[in-house]
């Protein structure tokens, strides 16, 4: 059993620890938040320990891993802490806001020799499986796009104090809180991508922009396109467009999976569909869980840093594009 510690208990922070409730791999014992009222009711309901300071996280021997909750500016010197401690780190996304943190932070835990976890949960639902599959085994043929789409409502909500309102911490409209999924979807599927071209922009949020458009080159010559936007009725749908066929995974909780193959013989007709639906699926408990595996094993955990860091890269080239109006190379 890995005794993990939460640091950050906001609503998303609460999300991590509920959903491994009742785990036989992994459960926290302890926790950091900068407010203790705020967490008081929470910590007493979970069982949960809570600690005046990250240091006393860090200097306990009785925890193996810490998981990070916390504004995204923090994360990089957070996970350098937690790995000199000889701590595991799973840390919510964005891994960094900037390549030169993302980089420091990865050498930090490879130095150590800890777990280095970031938390893109949609890698681990079934029905992404089974369109990184459809695209590996070749059945779409040579791969011609890829679209994506995420939206939610939460950006029309938001307290005037609510530190996602900022533009240090949420640059580039909706890429912090929804975009960067789509990007690391993406690279999971298409691999490296070259090019970027940007597009932010503010429809229904009061205080922060909301939309953002971008238009993507991959290394392997493929096109793609990701739209997201918090002031859009929550959906969520990743597809694929190949010679020999079309895949797509479809709703907010990846319920849907469909396939299309191209009609025989023909240059406009289509196959017939084939659907898999996957309902009630916990990502946070798969994601969490698979860290608490691959420390057990000594192992990385099963997310490339390699894709990791490049998505970092990806997105300091978005927010750039955006502020120039202009494509920009991804570094």
């Amino acid at each position: 059993m890995i005794r993990a510690a939460i640091v950050g208990l906001g609503w998303w922070g609460q999300n991590l620890v509920n959903s491994v409730r009742g785990s036989g791999a992994i459960r926290f014992t302890t926790a950091h938040t900068r407010n203790r009222a705020n967490a008081a009711g929470f910590c007493a309901e979970a069982g949960l320990r809570w600690v005046d300071s990250l240091d006393a996280v860090l200097n306990d021997n009785d925890i193996d891993a810490v998981v990070f909750a916390t504004p995204h500016t923090q994360h990089p010197e957070q996970v350098i802490r937690a790995a000199d401690a000889g701590k595991h780190v799973f840390v919510e996304k964005p891994f960094s806001l900037s390549l030169a943190d993302a980089s420091r932070a990865r050498q930090a835990a490879d130095t150590a020799g800890t777990v280095l976890a970031v938390g893109f949960n949609r890698r681990f639902h079934p029905s992404m499986h089974l369109l990184r599959q459809a695209v590996i085994s070749g059945r779409l043929g040579t791969l011609v796009t890829i679209s994506a789409e995420q939206t939610a409502l939460h950006g029309i909500t938001m307290a005037p104090d609510a530190w996602r309102v900022s533009a240090t911490e949420a640059p580039a409209g909706a890429m912090t809180a929804i975009g960067v999924h789509l990007v690391d979807g993406m690279i999971d599927l298409f691999g490296p991508i070259r090019q970027v071209y940007a597009e932010v922009a503010r429809r229904a949020a009061p205080l922060a922009d909301d939309t953002t458009d971008v238009l993507l080159r991959f290394d392997n010559g493929a096109s793609g396109h990701i739209f997201c936007s918090t002031a859009a009725a929550p959906h969520y749908r990743m597809a694929v467009y190949g010679t020999k066929g079309f895949a797509e995974v479809l709703g907010h909780q990846m319920t849907l999976f469909r396939l299309v193959p191209a009609a025989d013989g023909g240059v406009h007709g289509a196959g017939e569909a084939e659907v898999t639906e996957t309902a009630g699926f916990n990502m946070l408990n798969a994601e969490l869980e698979a860290f608490a595996a691959s420390i057990a094993a000594k192992r990385p955990f099963p997310t490339p840093l390699d894709q990791i860091v490049h998505g970092v890269a990806v997105f300091e080239a978005v927010a750039a594009s955006a502020a120039r109006g202009a494509p920009v190379t991804v570094g």
